[in-house]
């Protein structure tokens, strides 16, 4: 009797369309290693602007969300074979990416900058990519995509996390690191004695949560809660809870700023 039952009900989720754990959960996968976007706050639980988005999202999808803290290379992987349901992980949307999966309306603009070596003459990503320099990147983002296909000079150096690539600028042992605005604002703020943030962006870069390429009604919904979300302030509010002094900075410096 237990066993039939369990098939009914077995059934009837297959005729609804997703399994138990899809009705009642949203599964968001990022890396936990991107403050102020994707962090840990101090009882080591997800936070940032992509934990309060992904949970803004469950609430409007009426969805318990769990967040999986994954290495960024391993977040596509991890959605084509459905152990998470989104990425919203300061992702860009490239056309490599959207070769592989779908990409809601993009929420946030930002651009590739560098942060530079107190001491280097470099001032622009000309100046980086010449013989004898040396660009670090971290592996699987958009800086080392675009040194890859763009720089000609310099030798390229891939490292699998952010804090490498700033130390080898630090030390002086790289010329420059090829990241986006914000993270090299902040680790400029960490580093002003050894570093400069030259924060202008060589190529603008938007960002968008990743979906798989046939779950087209989760994508609409995700679109209709970006526009809704966008036109009721919610991203004002995340940029005020988490990026105030960036958007300050950034406005001084007359730069646009993300949201």
């Amino acid at each position: 009797m237990r066993a039939a039952a369990i098939a009914a009900c077995f059934f009837l989720g297959l005729l609804a369309g997703c399994s138990p754990r899809t009705r009642t959960q949203l599964i968001v996968g990022m890396e936990l290693a991107y403050p102020p976007f994707e962090m840990t706050d101090e009882r080591g639980q997800p936070a940032g602007v992509s934990a309060d988005l992904a949970r803004d999202l469950g609430h409007h999808l009426q969805r318990e969300v769990e967040i999986q803290n994954l290495p960024f290379p391993g977040l596509i992987p991890s959605l084509q074979t459905h152990k998470i349901d989104l990425i919203i992980s300061s992702m860009t949307a490239t056309p490599e990416r959207a070769e592989s999966i779908a990409f809601s309306d993009g929420y946030l603009t930002t651009g590739l900058c560098l942060l530079a070596g107190k001491r280097s003459p470099v001032q622009s990503i000309a100046d980086a990519d010449q013989a004898g320099r040396v660009i670090a990147v971290k592996k699987g983002t958009t800086g080392h995509v675009f040194a890859m296909d763009n720089v000609k000079k310099a030798r390229v150096l891939v490292l699998d996390k952010e804090d490498a690539c700033v130390l080898e600028v630090v030390q002086g042992k790289a010329d420059a690191f090829l990241y986006d605005q914000i993270s090299t604002y902040e680790n400029w703020r960490r580093n002003p004695d050894t570093t400069r943030a030259l924060l202008r962006p060589f190529r603008q870069e938007t960002w968008a949560i990743g979906l798989r390429r046939d779950d087209t009604n989760l994508l609409r919904q995700v679109n209709a809660f970006l526009k809704e979300y966008k036109a009721e302030g919610g991203f004002e509010r995340l940029g005020e809870r988490y990026l105030r002094e960036q958007k300050e900075a950034f406005r001084k410096l007359d730069i646009p700023f993300y949201f």
